[in-house]
């Protein structure tokens, strides 16, 4: 059975002119060992979305993020600015887009005014993390006041993953989304689950990428090695935990809309946490072709089943977006 209902985005990237400037401003023309920095505007991503159906896109920086600069007052201007423009097209246009703020990481202080301005001023919808800030995975505690904050507000984060910081040793000369993005994810959630953080900090919603990255393939492997007495740091509830935490993510479906990775993804969580992503723009066009049509024919879907994929389970995590019709 083919879905034709309208879809909402959650993974969906913006380039504004500051940011774009920022990378050319550092000899950026390539990310991530070698992806091109794609062109980006507000008129470019509206037409994407009318191609697909695409009703809402709520959107984030990809990787580098604005990590790439030395400088942390420059990093809080980068930062700033890029919320500021997301601020703007939300407001414009409150029923396309949504977005994720963009924090100045490292800098803690920094980075908690950031959420407050963000969500309390700017009204965005969550906030984008990378899966390490220079090195730093997400389970460390000097990350433990951001995750704090987020939970103390029941916000949604959005992981986006980056190269990890050894990447020339195991890129193999090849582009990190090809390996090192769904390996990162998975080595970031790891930490996460033992480092005990998604557990003292429950009330956060978050949504992993590309269908959980490789997650899947080494969920059962996490779970069996939780419990082995000599690790400095494992999850207290052991192998159950792992489960719970896995379960209560959410996960989308960028580059990964296949019959095999909703079978993979049922093994850890239920299908009202999957999400639709497109990965728009840094995949190229023949790539959201293939991922929306294997989306649209996925065969293991009940018509509402696919409809909640497609739209209905993130209106249950950005309710804004369902209080007024969406129209284009």
């Amino acid at each position: 059975m083919r879905c034709v209902c309208g879809l909402i985005d959650v993974h969906s990237h913006y380039l504004p002119p500051t940011y774009a400037r920022a990378l050319a401003s550092e000899g950026l023309l390539t990310l991530d060992g070698g992806f091109p920095v794609p062109q980006w505007s507000e008129e470019k991503a509206l037409a994407h979305m009318d191609k697909y159906n695409i009703e809402a896109s709520i959107l984030s920086v990809s990787s580098p993020n604005v990590g790439f600069l030395k400088n942390p007052l420059a990093r809080q201007r980068l930062a700033r600015e890029m919320n500021d423009f997301a601020g703007d097209l939300v407001k414009r246009k409150p029923n396309r887009f949504g977005a994720f703020a963009t924090l100045p990481l490292p800098d803690i202080n920094a980075s908690l005014a950031e959420i407050g301005y963000a969500l309390d001023t700017l009204k965005l919808d969550g906030i984008v993390m990378e899966t390490n800030v220079h090195g730093i995975y997400l389970g460390d505690t000097r990350l433990d006041p951001i995750f704090a904050e987020l939970n103390r507000r029941r916000a949604t984060l959005f992981l986006h993953p980056t190269s990890p910081p050894c990447f020339e040793s195991v890129g193999l000369g090849r582009p990190a989304p090809i390996l090192e993005f769904p390996l990162d994810t998975s080595r970031t959630i790891t930490d996460l689950i033992f480092a005990g953080t998604l557990t003292r900090y429950p009330d956060i919603r978050m949504i992993v990428p590309h269908a959980g990255g490789a997650l899947t393939a080494v969920a059962e492997r996490i779970s069996g090695f939780s419990t082995l007495p000599f690790l400095k740091q494992r999850p207290v509830g052991g192998a159950e935990e792992v489960r719970r935490v896995l379960a209560s993510l959410y996960y989308d479906l960028a580059g990964s809309a296949s019959d095999g990775a909703i079978e993979r993804l049922r093994r850890i969580t239920s299908l009202s946490h999957i999400l639709f992503g497109s990965d728009f723009p840094f995949t190229p066009a023949a790539g959201i072709d293939a991922n929306v049509e294997s989306f649209r024919t996925l065969s293991g879907l009940t018509k509402s089943e696919h409809e909640g994929i497609a739209k209905e389970n993130a209106l249950q995590l950005f309710a804004r977006l369902g209080r007024t019709a969406i129209v284009k």
